[in-house]
């Protein structure tokens, strides 16, 4: 019994196909030029062409792109050079305030030198009033106790100082 079952176990690994196998396909042209890959034979009209196929087999490493060939030619300049910048981030309102200080600010509600339109809403929300003069843009934010806040913004959209607080005039 042991005998058959060995036997048995032998052919069936004799069978399976080992892991460099290649498989071939034909590929199979038509007349109005549309392709077919196919283990069988071509239809008749078509024009056929052998093809191997090296299945891809787990854990094996095959190169994509053939290594680079890093000969010196007698024009190449191998001097090193620093890489320069052809285009940096321009900010609407200039380069006041990195990108850093922006965000720090926003973050904390705070409102500095630099900052757009769109930061100062980021930052403080929806203006409950605002108010555009023929250059200057005032958004103005009320606050708790009647004490309001006051941001200028240039004709650029940039605020142009410090926001300004002010407590709001009693009605008597």
């Amino acid at each position: 019994m042991p005998l058959k079952s060995s036997f048995f176990v032998l052919t069936f690994l004799l069978c399976l196909p080992h892991a460099g196998a290649t498989t071939t396909l034909h590929r199979c042209e038509a007349p109005d030029g549309s392709i077919t890959f196919t283990t069988m034979s071509c239809a008749h009209g078509e024009h056929l062409s052998v093809q191997e196929v090296h299945p891809y087999s787990p854990g094996s490493v095959v190169a994509v792109m053939p290594e680079a060939n890093h000969e010196e030619t007698s024009g190449m300049n191998t001097r090193g050079r620093a890489p320069g910048i052809v285009g940096g981030a321009e900010h609407i309102c200039g380069n006041v305030i990195d990108a850093r200080q922006r965000r720090q600010a926003i973050i904390n509600r705070r409102v500095i030198t630099g900052m757009s339109a769109q930061d100062v809403e980021s930052a403080l929300g929806k203006p409950d009033k605002i108010n555009i003069r023929t250059s200057t843009t005032t958004y103005r934010y009320d606050l708790k106790r009647g004490r309001t806040a006051q941001i200028d913004f240039d004709q650029r959209g940039c605020v142009k100082e410090k926001a300004k607080s002010r407590t709001a005039k009693s009605p008597r």
